[in-house]
């Protein structure tokens, strides 16, 4: 973050300025941990500490101010005192943003929004300069923390943006300004919130009224809501139907890797995308379609894909010696869930799937959860595993070939009756059902 001065920063906030300083800031940070020389420490009060209680601390490793809502006794340094910090930020990266001039993608969706995030980054990276989001910082906090990293070397920059309610995409938008957008699925997500899936795609399309006239929005075409979307915005569709101008043909997957072809017109590019799953052709179109819009030619298209590299616990695919196991315990709504058993219904061995709960499905959760128990059955699965109070409903959906748990403890000390040497294996819940301790029992059988 160059360019800005400590009283620059307290000008554009509207805050006060305890001790002049003309020092430029270096960068901004909320982990008094990760604290460097020249940073600005946004003192956050969160629900079991306060960040103002390490202010002291973010001087002694080099701090040249701290954003806050008070200064504390005995600190003589710069502190620019607002009345709410978390706001502070949002105006000052927005403040930040408009001094550069780059094409800005902003990266929306149910499903798939860092896999698409990072597959168009490395695209992108083959010809220009790129930041992009880090992990999944892509909230009211991480969006600003996100803009205050960009440097005069950037050369494009590629922004993950979610949501959990309506006016949030709104204030992200207003920082962010994207000159581009790339909707990736409009699915049963927040529905606690945005009620339903038309709700959910007026929440997420509240971002096109902070776009230029001349702004491109890249959209799912397979996706039936933005299909028919429309926009005053010059709109292209990625997908695999005849209505999208930018689509695949001729996928195959296996473990490790999944292959198509993406025709354009008169261009045809073989891609070789290293990760598993049909849903990475989608991360994959994506990418495709914003790099031809940037100019990027067939051979940059082709080594960025192949380039991609899987955040997290994002449909990892481990083979133990023992199972094969898609390790995809980050997140869970019904949308992922289907594509995780789609794309493994083409791998061998006998298919397992061990589901937990998805959370924040409002008033049609019950029901959500048996939709994704009716599919598996429908779809081959051969056993399906439940664990979580919602995820009765999954194993009911499901019918004989489910088996339900009250506890992932009960689960792990079965497992070892469950699993068969050679089985595929999808783990899959909401984040904080923590079935990644599930994932490393898996590992430890043999």
């Amino acid at each position: 973050m160059k360019g800005i001065s400590v009283s620059d920063a307290a000008k554009i906030c509207g805050g006060v300025l305890n001790k002049h300083s003309d020092a430029e800031i270096l960068g901004v940070c909320i982990d008094s941990r990760k604290v460097s020389e020249g940073f600005m420490f946004a003192a956050l009060k969160g629900e079991h500490s306060d960040g103002h209680d390490y202010i002291a601390k973010a001087f002694g490793l080099g701090a040249v101010c701290c954003l806050a809502e008070r200064v504390p006794d005995g600190i003589d340094e710069p502190v620019i005192v607002v009345s709410d910090v978390a706001k502070a930020m949002k105006t000052l990266a927005a403040e930040y943003r408009r001094r550069f001039d780059i094409p800005v993608i902003g990266v929306a969706g149910s499903v798939g929004k860092t896999t698409a995030k990072e597959m168009i980054a490395s695209v992108l990276s083959q010809k220009y300069n790129v930041l992009k989001t880090e992990k999944n910082f892509n909230n009211e906090l991480g969006v600003p923390l996100t803009v205050f990293r960009l440097e005069p070397e950037h050369e494009a920059a590629v922004i993950e943006m979610g949501i959990s309610d309506f006016g949030e995409m709104s204030r992200l938008a207003e920082i962010v300004r994207p000159t581009m957008a790339v909707y990736t699925v409009i699915g049963h997500a927040h529905l606690e919130h945005l009620g339903d899936r038309d709700g959910v795609l007026r929440a997420k399309t509240e971002m096109l009224s902070y776009m230029p006239d001349d702004g491109i929005v890249f959209l799912n075409g397979d996706d039936d809501k933005l299909a028919a979307f429309e926009c005053s915005k010059h709109r292209v569709l990625f997908g695999t139907g005849a209505n999208s101008s930018v689509r695949a043909v001729n996928i195959s997957d296996c473990s490790d890797e999944t292959r198509c072809t993406v025709v354009s017109g008169e261009r045809k590019i073989d891609l070789v995308i290293p990760a598993y799953g049909k849903h990475m052709v989608y991360a994959a179109l994506a990418g495709a379609a914003v790099g031809m819009s940037l100019g990027l030619d067939d051979e940059m298209i082709k080594k960025g894909v192949l380039e991609y590299e899987t955040v997290g616990r994002r449909a990892r695919v481990i083979d133990t010696g023992y199972l094969t196991l898609i390790d995809d315990c980050y997140n869970a709504n019904p949308d992922s869930v289907k594509c995780g058993i789609d794309s493994m219904s083409d791998t061998a061995g006998r298919k397992v799937c061990i589901l937990g709960d998805m959370l924040e499905m409002g008033a049609q959760k019950e029901e959500l959860h048996r939709s994704v128990g009716k599919y598996a059955a429908l779809k081959g699965v051969d056993l399906l595993i439940t664990v979580g109070e919602l995820s009765r409903y999954t194993a009911e959906g499901a019918g004989k070939i489910a088996r339900h748990f009250d506890s992932k403890a009960g689960l792990i000390k079965t497992l070892p009756e469950l699993i068969h040497s050679g089985d595929t294996v999808l783990v899959k819940a909401s984040h904080s059902m923590g079935f990644d301790e599930i994932s490393e029992a898996l590992k430890l059988l043999k």
